[in-house]
């Protein structure tokens, strides 16, 4: 009989696919140190060299330690952060974004090294407990993958996406030239990475132009009080671009769970988000409302905190404050054993369910303080392609592929 390979050693070998010599750094905080140890355990057993690094749990934030920023800058082969809530921030990359040689900035060497030199692999971990490790992590990969790449498919010449649900969700999402992206727990290649548990595939609205001419005033207002200068011209899209740049558009109902500053939590009262080219414009429901906005305001004001006190490039501030309220991305959850739990790193993979995120997106021309996820219940899904043909991908919460 064959012996069943435990979770540690299913990411180790099978998810990452690590190899003997390898640099494998394991980013923890004290209550993920069990989980850490077993990856730990199981990497050595693979013969590769690891190293494994504490600091305390942080949140949407806080900075990450300057000791765990430089590790990750050791640009080891594999890098695991299994976080309690955040790795944290990188305020070096924030204040002097890290280039690739085609241009792209990066603010957190994190990002630098999987995405953009893509000499890194990588798994992380935001509020991983030890009972979702048990159960989301040894899954059929291969079937998953097939699903993913099936959804890959579906979405080639995609335009736009319309969302519904029974809880009042009702909102058309542009995607025109947009990318979508797998979390499909194939991560044996260096430029790979993403969550454990795996399963889900996700995409970055088009940023819509957030009523620009509306906006411009009250940008100008706030940037002549706080930095006692002049006004700038303009926002950083010309009159005609932002013509072409909508947005995200209609009310999201947030009813499964959230993403605040300082964790998740299921929702006793759902919340609703008027959504205006591409942007947040109110936020009613009950008390979770009211921590969802504090958690964007706080992203709101601190990001024109950090630019007064060149903790971010001047004018970056205005940026990361208007994207506070972006809405970043749209995610469908793929994983067959995963459960709404209030736990979003579970959640957002759970079958039956969307996502969406508020603030800073994948495509890196949107960055912010925050990326909140909210999780919608059983949604319909209808896919809109360029020769105005439409498809529906999900009925009702169900996969229709």
């Amino acid at each position: 009989m064959k012996k069943e390979i435990l979770p540690a050693q299913n990411i180790i070998e099978n998810v990452c696919n690590v190899g003997k010599n390898e640099r494998v750094l394991i980013i923890a905080n004290p209550a993920t140190n069990d989980i850490a140890q077993d990856l730990y355990t199981a990497a050595n057993e693979a013969g590769a060299k690891v190293s494994m690094i504490f600091q305390n749990a942080k949140t949407s934030f806080d900075n990450a330690e300057e000791e765990v920023l430089a590790a990750i800058a050791s640009n080891p082969d594999v890098c695991f952060s299994i976080s309690a809530i955040k790795l944290g921030k990188d305020p070096k990359g924030a204040a002097e974004p890290y280039k690739t040689m085609d241009g792209k900035e990066f603010t957190h060497i994190f990002d630098y090294l999987l995405d953009g030199k893509k000499t890194m692999r990588a798994v992380w971990t935001p509020g991983i407990t030890r009972d979702m490790f048990n159960r989301t992590v040894n899954i059929d990969y291969k079937e998953l993958n097939e699903r993913c790449e099936k959804f890959e498919h579906m979405f080639k010449n995609v335009v736009s996406i319309h969302v519904t649900s029974p809880g009042g969700t009702d909102v058309t999402v542009p995607v025109f030239g947009r990318p979508l992206m797998s979390d499909n727990g194939d991560f044996s290649k260096p430029g790979t990475g993403g969550n454990i548990p795996a399963g889900e595939v996700f995409i970055s609205p088009v940023v819509g132009n957030g009523n620009k001419l509306k906006l411009l005033s009250k940008i100008e207002s706030i940037k002549n009080s706080i930095f006692k200068r002049n006004p700038v011209a303009r926002d950083d899209f010309t009159e005609e671009e932002a013509n072409h740049r909508v947005g995200t558009e209609g009310v999201i109902v947030f009813d499964g769970s959230m993403t605040f500053s300082d964790g998740d939590a299921l929702l006793e009262t759902p919340i609703t988000c008027k959504v205006e080219r591409g942007f947040v414009t109110d936020i009613t429901g009950g008390a979770e409302a009211l921590r969802l906005l504090k958690t964007i305001t706080e992203a709101e004001n601190l990001a024109l905190l950090q630019e007064a006190e060149g903790k971010l490039p001047e004018g970056q501030g205005l940026i990361y404050r208007r994207n506070a309220r972006n809405i970043g991305e749209l995610g469908i959850g793929l994983n067959p054993a995963a459960n709404i739990t209030g736990n979003m790193l579970e959640d957002e993979k759970a079958f039956n369910t969307c996502h969406f995120a508020i603030g800073e997106n994948y495509d890196n021309d949107a960055p912010s303080l925050i990326h909140l996820d909210g999780v919608v219940r059983n949604p319909t899904i209808t896919l809109t392609y360029d020769d105005g043909s439409t498809r529906i991908i999900l009925e009702n919460g169900n996969l229709v592929i």
